[in-house]
C-alpha cells in the first residue's frame, strides 16, 4: 500500500516543485513541445494486459514526424485499450493537440470506438494502474470522427473514475457531448484544452470554446478510483497527460503545452 501511495503521489510532488519555478509559471511562456517529432522520448505506453512500458505490437510509434496509433501487428484488438503517458504531470496549463483518424478500425473493436480516441488529463500515473485496467482514472477529452451522415461532435467529455460539476450540479453521466461541429474524413483537427487545476477545464476547437466544466473529482463508486481514494484527496488538481488507443488508427502531429499561472 505504501509503495502504491508513493507512486500515486509522485506526480503531485513534482507539481509542487514546478510551482517553485517562476520561469515556468509565466502566462506568456513559450509553448513546450511534448512530442519532439522524432521519437517517443518522454512518453511511456501502458496497454491493458501488459506492464508499464510494454508497447505491445508497436502500437504507439513515430511515422513521418507524427505519433501514430496503429494495429497492423494485431490479429485482433481483444480489448487491449492503451494509453501513451507523458513523463511530466501538470496542473495549470494550455494543451494543444492536432489529430486525425486514418484507415480502418480493427474488426473486433467496440462499435462505439469507431473513429474514437482521447486526450486524458488529470490522470493517475501508469505505475499505479492495474495490469488489466482499461483506462486511467482521469478526465478524458474525447476525440471523435464523423460518419458519412449525421452529427458527431468531438472534444467531448468522458469521465473514467471521475465526476465533474456543471451549472453547480454534480454530473455523473459518463460522457457529455460538446458544442463542436462534425469533422468527417481524414482531416486534421486542432483541439485546445485549458486546465486550471481543480477549478475550470475548457475544451476549444480553432480558438472557440465548445465545452466547460469545473471541480474534477474522483468517483467514490468506481473500483479504480476507490483504490486511490483511501490515500489521496477526492478533488483533482493535477496529474498526467496521455493519448489513447481504442482500436481505430489515429495520428497526432502536434502535442504542445504552456504552463499558466495558478
Amino acid at each position: 500500500m505504501r509503495n502504491r501511495l508513493l507512486l500515486y503521489l509522485l506526480p503531485f510532488l513534482l507539481l509542487a516543485i514546478q510551482s517553485c519555478r517562476p520561469e515556468r509559471a509565466d502566462p506568456d511562456a513559450e509553448w513546450i513541445q511534448l512530442f519532439n517529432g522524432s521519437d517517443l522520448a518522454g512518453w511511456t505506453a501502458k496497454i491493458s494486459g501488459y506492464g508499464v512500458g510494454e508497447n505491445f505490437g508497436d502500437t504507439f510509434r513515430v511515422v513521418d514526424r507524427k505519433i501514430q496509433v496503429a494495429y497492423d501487428n494485431y490479429e485482433s484488438f481483444d480489448d487491449r485499450f492503451g494509453h501513451l503517458f507523458y513523463e511530466t504531470p501538470f496542473s495549470n496549463y494550455q494543451l494543444r493537440v492536432e489529430y486525425r483518424f486514418i484507415g480502418e478500425q480493427l474488426a473486433d473493436g467496440p462499435g462505439w470506438a469507431w473513429r474514437n480516441s482521447g486526450i486524458m488529463v488529470h490522470g493517475q500515473s501508469p505505475e499505479t494502474m492495474g495490469r488489466d485496467q482499461d483506462f486511467p482514472v482521469s478526465i478524458e477529452v474525447q476525440l471523435l470522427g464523423g460518419r458519412d451522415t449525421g452529427e458527431r461532435s468531438t472534444a467531448n467529455l468522458c469521465t473514467p473514475g471521475t465526476h465533474v460539476v456543471m451549472d453547480d450540479d454534480l454530473v455523473t453521466t459518463h460522457c457529455i457531448d460538446s458544442a463542436s461541429a462534425t469533422y468527417r474524413g481524414d482531416q486534421w483537427v486542432a483541439v485546445e484544452v485549458e486546465v486550471r487545476g481543480g477549478e475550470v477545464i475548457t475544451h476549444s476547437i480553432d480558438g472557440e470554446s465548445v465545452l466547460s466544466y469545473n471541480q474534477p473529482q474522483l468517483d467514490s463508486t468506481d473500483v479504480d478510483a476507490q483504490a486511490l481514494l483511501a490515500d489521496v484527496p477526492t478533488m483533482l488538481t493535477g496529474g498526467t497527460i496521455s493519448l489513447q488507443s481504442e482500436s481505430h488508427p489515429v495520428e497526432f502531429r502536434k502535442v504542445e503545452l504552456r504552463v499558466l499561472d495558478e
